[in-house]
């Protein structure tokens, strides 16, 4: 199993363990996880109408640290190729393996270790490799597998922790299912316990959006706080 734990993170687990008043926690610890994870502020607002079993686009912000040159290293990252099928029983069957093998085979090393540096997305090497670097992979062999690249979106959130994380989105007909290295599960994403900062963009994956749902973004007050979409 692979844990990506960020010092940006660890901030936020002290603050939501403090004896203070939980609603200033909550607010404080949403601001942070902005600031700190999600980067620079929003730029434009997207317009979706709100369905439970998605996570909603509300702005488009800066890509996560580390992965400003995914498109151009991977470039099947960024592809979109509208699916002309129905989600099938058969691509979930393929997601849930895929996701177990690439778990199961692939060992725990941070970038820092690695690569020397705190923030690296890239697929695992031989040595192993984090969690953007699994999501990555389950990515890439999804694709090759034949999942219409536009259901696969890389996500980053807080993990029940409160620790930095990141996971690969399915986007089904229905419902986005998370593939996730801590589990061999494929859930949904409110089934998770995670808070979603942000993910590729539906609508063009060279860019990403913010999501803030679920966690400490569970409440519409916690949203509208920050001036994001309420439903």
């Amino acid at each position: 199993m692979i844990f990506c734990i960020h010092r940006s993170a660890k901030s936020i687990r002290e603050l939501l363990s403090s004896g203070k008043d939980g609603s200033v926690i909550a607010r404080r610890a949403i601001n942070i996880a902005l600031v700190a994870l999600i980067g620079s502020g929003a730029t434009a607002s997207i317009g979706h109408a709100a369905n439970e079993g998605f996570l909603n686009a509300r702005y488009i912000v800066a890509s996560p640290a580390g992965a400003t040159d995914l498109c151009w290293t991977y470039g099947w990252s960024c592809q979109s190729s509208p699916s002309q099928t129905a989600f099938s029983s058969a691509e979930l069957a393929t997601a849930r393996r895929i996701n177990q093998n690439v778990n199961r085979r692939v060992r725990e090393i941070t970038d820092q270790v690695q690569y020397s540096r705190l923030e690296h997305w890239a697929l695992p090497t031989e040595r192993g490799g984090d969690c953007e670097d699994l999501a990555l992979l389950k990515q890439r062999d999804l694709i090759r597998a034949g999942i219409a690249p536009e259901r696969l979106l890389i996500a980053t959130a807080l993990d029940r922790r409160r620790a930095a994380h990141a996971v690969l989105i399915l986007r089904t007909d229905n419902e986005d299912l998370v593939l996730d290295n801590l589990t061999n599960s494929i859930k949904p994403w409110s089934r998770t316990g995670y808070s979603f900062l942000r993910m590729q963009n539906p609508e063009n994956k060279q860019t990403w959006v913010a999501v803030m749902e679920g966690g400490i973004f569970s409440t519409d007050r916690a949203v509208a706080a920050l001036g994001g979409r309420t439903r």
